[in-house]
């Protein structure tokens, strides 16, 4: 059984693509199999894991603008059990294309329901707007995970994003639910981090992940040599945070459950 997350905050700088990547590949290290799909034209989630997204090969542009078959463009990363489907710049145009489109909403989610039986789950990193972009990657998910980052304006647009999760789960994906909410780049120095820490639980309870990501230098070194940071630094305080949460993830899943329910009916 697959799941489809998609990680999405429209504020910038919430370690949004550092989750979506680093989150993926520590799932991956357990031999899961795990997709990435890179919905952003930034496409930060492609160059930080290796790959040259200026290169003119095909990405998601193509699969959903121009019926590529996803399968020939899905890219196999330096670890065995994860892939990515790359992004590029030409994704910006795909916005203004998708509008005259028939149902232009759901284009990503039939992508999406091609591919991931081949996955155990799929990660989707979305730009930092509620455009038509984050919109499709909403309707193609099952669920949304949301970084917050531990700063004074942590909870500004966060209201906007749950009235348009609620607006999409009412109209174009009922099946949508918050998978959970992760504070990022804290600093236990500062007394306002544990203020953001707290307020955020009180708003969303028992989603706010036990696991918090704390700011950290090798973290951010890490896409610059496109590489999770688990493969970058596995002894950073970063992987060990990216660690723990995925294990977290998993255990919230019954993914280990369901894996020996699997095995007893194979057997």
């Amino acid at each position: 059984m697959s799941k489809v997350v998609t990680v999405a905050n429209q504020k910038g700088g919430v370690g949004k693509t550092t989750t979506t990547i680093n989150l993926a590949a520590c799932v991956a290290a357990a031999e899961v199999p795990v997709l990435i799909i890179d919905n952003d034209p930034q496409a930060n989630a492609t160059s930080g894991l290796g790959f040259d997204a200026r290169n003119g090969g095909k990405n998601i542009y193509d699969v959903l603008i121009n019926d590529v078959n996803p399968f020939e463009v899905i890219q196999q990363t330096s670890m065995p059990f994860l892939s990515l489907l790359p992004s590029s710049i030409n994704l910006v145009g795909a916005e203004i294309e998708m509008v005259e489109m028939e149902n232009r909403e759901k284009l990503l989610a039939n992508v999406v329901d091609s591919i991931k039986n081949k996955y155990s789950y799929i990660f989707i990193d979305c730009p930092p707007s509620l455009g038509l972009i984050t919109l499709n990657s909403l309707v193609a998910a099952d669920s949304v995970l949301i970084p917050v980052q531990c700063e004074y304006y942590a909870l500004e647009g966060l209201t906007q994003l749950l009235n348009t999760i609620n607006i999409v789960k009412k109209n174009l994906n009922q099946k949508l639910e918050i998978e959970g909410v992760l504070m990022t780049m804290f600093d236990g120095r500062l007394r306002l981090s544990n203020q953001i820490v707290e307020e955020v639980k009180k708003y969303f309870g028992n989603k706010v992940y036990q696991t918090i990501v704390n700011r950290n230098v090798r973290l951010s070194e890490a896409p610059s040599y496109g590489k999770p940071i688990l493969l970058y630094d596995a002894l950073s305080s970063g992987s060990k945070n990216y660690m723990n949460l995925a294990q977290e993830f998993l255990l919230r899943n019954n993914h280990f459950q369901t894996e020996q329910v699997n095995k007893d009916v194979e057997n």
